[in-house]
């Protein structure tokens, strides 16, 4: 499992990493807020465990701020604080669980195996569209081996389109209809506006059926 951790105290973020590790998860420590939100707009995890205290409420903030644009990810919080409603924020906003200090790492480790249900529903949201293509629906992100690919709203939206509709054909009214909003934009634009988006792409996973339109697949990997 991918796991982002965000904690103030520097031996506990050493000793959750070390444990976390040896558990066989990869895990991204972050001592400050700002480099935790870099990580998360680059890389897609798991998991997120997010320290809140009486000194910092960070991992809150950092939850909110992602929350507010369709943000999927399950975060579990760590906090000293008994303080009722800060905790009922946390779960307000969507937190999975709260995770009391001082706590043994034997409990964190049941508390992460109790999120998995929920952590591989959210992977079923990931549509595969190639060896290391991947979409995720609820987020219109697309990820090229777990890290996001930067791609312009128009190549989004194309994107979302396609894997809309899924194994079959997008027509150019469609594509006009749901990338463009009805503007009247020819077929040789967007012909040209997904030429653009293959070539950025690492891997070609949209077909051209030509004079009808475009479409992507499920990517089925073959048996070992």
């Amino acid at each position: 499992m991918k796991i982002l951790l965000l904690e103030n105290d520097l031996e506990l973020l050493k000793s959750i990493k070390e444990y976390l590790i040896e558990l066989g998860h990869q895990c991204t420590a972050c001592h400050y807020k700002q480099d935790a939100k870099l990580y998360l707009e680059e890389t897609v995890y798991d998991l997120l465990i997010l320290n809140i205290d009486e000194k910092t409420y960070d991992g809150l903030e950092l939850y909110e701020n992602f929350k507010q644009s369709n943000f999927s990810t399950p975060a579990m919080f760590i906090s000293n604080l008994t303080d009722i409603e800060t905790i009922s924020r946390a779960f307000d906003m969507g937190g999975a669980e709260y995770l009391k200090k001082p706590f043994h790492l034997k409990e964190l480790a049941y508390r992460i195996q109790k999120l998995a249900k929920k952590i591989d529903n959210i992977k079923r949201e990931h549509i595969l569209l190639s060896p290391n293509y991947s979409y995720i629906r609820k987020e219109n992100k697309l990820l090229y081996r777990d890290v996001i690919q930067p791609l312009t709203k128009k190549q989004l939206n194309i994107i979302e389109c396609l894997c809309k509709n899924l194994g079959s054909i997008v027509n150019f009214d469609i594509f006009r209809e749901y990338a463009w909003g009805s503007d009247l934009v020819s077929d040789a634009t967007i012909r040209t506006e997904l030429s653009r988006l293959r070539k950025v792409l690492k891997e070609d996973f949209i077909q051209n059926n030509k004079g009808i339109g475009y479409k992507v697949d499920r990517y089925v990997m073959s048996p070992m």
